[in-house]
């Protein structure tokens, strides 16, 4: 069986090799993030997490829909990727945490919404990190799970194809959402967007 600290070394290789030319390889995204982040009905003065935050793409936007008088955390478990992240500055737009989504060191309930891109792809225990996420947002509250391209053409781009078990088909990821504390309120997979957006229940 893997060790939690294999499944960690696992993505942190995986991502900590491709950090230094991750904006460059995937340039046209910032319309797509900011046009997700608008999902969210964010408002001046909330408090959001961008989980497994990579290089902080989510951040700028996040930023703008808060305000000033908002708070934006972006997690990430990848030194190198909050590293990309400075080097764009893109942590002028929220505070950067070195931190497992996993166990986040975040107060029961302190936040408006998670934004999380690309990362249930990369949940160890995906049941698990789903009532994590949920712990730290208010009853009430909203996440967004995002990609940028849609199931078919990410697979399509990867050389695969899709398979039943993909936990990001609606009728997987559905009752994953509600055995973790979230309701499925919207789910949307085009080719151009991936977006499933989820209330903290009560």
């Amino acid at each position: 069986m893997r060790s939690m600290s294999d499944d960690h070394t696992r993505v942190q290789e995986f991502f900590a090799a491709r950090a230094a030319d991750w904006d460059i390889r995937f340039p046209d995204d910032g319309p797509a993030y900011a046009a997700a982040v608008s999902e969210l009905g964010l408002r001046e003065g909330d408090r959001v997490l961008d989980a497994g935050c990579g290089t902080g793409r989510a951040l700028p936007p996040l930023r703008a829909a808060v305000g000033a008088s908002g708070v934006v955390v972006g997690a990430d478990l990848t030194p190198a990727m909050l590293e990309a992240a400075v080097r764009a500055g893109r942590h002028r737009d929220g505070h950067l945490l070195l931190a497992d989504v996993a166990a986040l060191p975040v107060r029961s309930g302190a936040l408006d919404a998670v934004f999380a891109a690309g990362l249930i792809a990369h949940l160890p225990r995906p049941a698990e990190n789903l009532r994590e996420l949920a712990r730290v947002v208010r009853p009430g509250g909203v996440l967004a799970l995002f990609h940028p391209i849609g199931r078919a053409a990410l697979a399509a781009r990867q050389g695969r194809q899709i398979t039943p078990d993909d936990l990001r088909a609606e009728p997987n990821l559905r009752p994953l959402l509600a055995g973790s504390g979230w309701r499925m309120t919207s789910y949307v997979d085009r080719d151009d967007r991936f977006l499933a957006l989820a209330v903290r229940s009560g």
